[in-house]
């Protein structure tokens, strides 16, 4: 197919909030907090950013998927 000159750019990459960000579950409302982190369900060290959590990780309360977690904005 030829350039056309009418092509949409490619889409740029999301920034990551900061490591600080609370996020909480969308089913249940359970807030992660990185600074608390997840120690009794997952053992997640106190200090883990959301970010680093494991892509299998899921709510503590209901196992909702860590996808739909919201941000909260504090």
């Amino acid at each position: 197919m030829a350039a056309t000159g009418h092509e949409l750019p490619h889409a740029l990459p999301r920034e990551l909030p900061p490591a600080s960000t609370r996020y909480e579950c969308k089913i249940c409302w359970h807030v992660y907090d990185p600074v608390e982190g997840d120690p009794h369900v997952w053992q997640i060290a106190p200090g883990t950013p959301f970010a680093d959590l494991p892509a299998h990780w899921t709510c503590p309360n209901c196992a909702c998927e860590k996808q739909k977690f919201l941000v909260l904005d504090d």
